[in-house]
């Protein structure tokens, strides 16, 4: 069978192989402590999952309209009004099949073949492999850590070529946890507007922020609430320009990863476009999901939200103040998402190696540098940190273990 070329240039995930070889030891007894994968260890809220099971108890099965169903799209627009001030019309707002679908709509909507666009290196990978699968590119751009790994318009000045359409930029950040600063993020919009581009911003992580100081009893300002040279998402900035897509998702700061929800919010000219291509790709997203969605936008759940983010706040502080004496480099103190982006230890291999080595010694399941671009990833480490407080301090000490040379007690843990 002969497949298709791109297919060459679209790599697994190198943490679906450190999930795989987790799962195989703690099928032989291992107790394995992850912080590979990216999303919340408890389960979705009892509020949303009762929504669900409602749904499902009326016989809620059919189709939704492919946008979305319009009680969700009206709640989504609330939602930007109650927590950020800004007046959304919803009939801007498409509910998508998780960020993917909403990321794969606007590829096929934005890119056509030989067209490029432009993205920061270290960045989430699928959003390196969308473009190709309608033919287009995506060309990194390198972002440092001395540079807070944030992506600035000189960035793309510098990088934007005669095929360049437009530029996408995650804040928060995956893999760096790196939330651009409001003048970032204008400088960025306005780059790409003035060369006649678009502007694809990836909030996925959104209302995942914290503080900048590693305090022992950290104080968490409310939802929303940020510092003044940040915002909580582009459309503060201006309500979204002509020139502006976002991209959310129901799966990170309301952790619903497994029902696959998530949004987009488009200039209005754009809406007819993207129907059509819904109605093509999915026909509609998951019915039962967005109920669900609804229920975790309900005010009375937003507190154990904010409780979920100020456990991931404390989780930061310790897994960085832990991991920096223990030798690693993190230069730059994550101020969103739920990863600590850091570089090894001098005498450690490289990222691959190491993360095979600490999982198969110390049952502590890491996510190499690799899966994230090419820019430092070789010496650098994700770890997440959505595991219960206890399970970073047992892998700080496993790796505290593991780097003497020590033998690691997992079995039955």
């Amino acid at each position: 069978m002969r497949l298709a070329e791109r297919l060459r240039h679209i790599h697994s995930f190198r943490v679906m192989d450190i999930v795989d070889a987790a799962q195989r030891l703690e099928a032989e007894g291992h107790r394995v402590i992850h912080m590979e994968v990216g999303e919340p260890r408890e389960p979705s809220d009892p509020f949303i999952r009762d929504a669900g099971a409602a749904a499902l108890a009326r016989g809620e099965t059919a189709y939704t309209p492919a946008l979305g169903l319009p009680a969700l799209r009206r709640a989504i627009a609330a939602y930007y009004g109650t927590y950020h001030n800004v007046d959304l019309d919803p009939e801007r707002v498409v509910v998508t099949a998780g960020a993917t679908g909403a990321l794969m709509l606007l590829s096929a909507l934005l890119l056509d073949p030989e067209d490029e666009v432009l993205l920061g290196d270290p960045a989430y990978p699928c959003n390196r492999y969308f473009p190709l699968l309608f033919g287009a590119k995506a060309s990194l751009m390198s972002l440092s850590a001395e540079a807070g790994f944030a992506l600035t318009a000189r960035d793309v000045a510098k990088a934007w070529g005669p095929r360049t359409r437009g530029v996408v930029l995650a804040s928060p950040a995956n893999p760096t946890g790196a939330v651009s600063s409001r003048a970032a993020l204008q400088g960025l919009s306005d780059a790409a507007a003035s060369r006649g581009g678009w502007a694809l911003f990836d909030e996925i992580y959104q209302g995942l922020t914290y503080p900048s100081e590693l305090d022992d009893q950290p104080a968490l300002p409310a939802h929303g609430d940020l510092a003044p040279d940040r915002v909580g998402t582009i459309l503060s900035l201006q309500g979204g320009a002509d020139h502006e897509f976002l991209v959310n998702s129901f799966s990170k700061y309301f952790g619903m990863t497994g029902w696959r929800v998530g949004w987009l919010v488009a200039p209005r000219a754009a809406i007819p476009a993207i129907e059509k291509l819904a109605q093509n790709a999915y026909i509609a997203p998951s019915t039962v999901g967005q109920h669900g969605a609804l229920a975790a936008l309900a005010p009375e759940v937003m507190p154990r939200h904010e409780a979920r983010r100020l456990a991931y706040f404390r989780a930061r502080n310790r897994l960085v103040t832990g991991l920096r004496a223990l030798g690693f480099s993190v230069p730059v103190v994550p101020g969103g998402a739920f990863y600590v982006y850091a570089t090894l230890p001098p005498e450690q291999p490289d990222s691959e190696s190491f993360c095979r080595a600490l999982l198969e010694r110390a049952a502590v399941a890491a996510t190499p540098g690799t899966d994230f671009g090419v820019q430092g990833a070789a010496r650098s480490v994700r770890f997440s940190y959505t595991a219960p407080l206890a399970d970073l301090e047992e892998a700080l000490a496993r790796l505290e273990a593991f780097l003497a040379g020590r033998p690691v007690a997992t079995r039955g843990a």
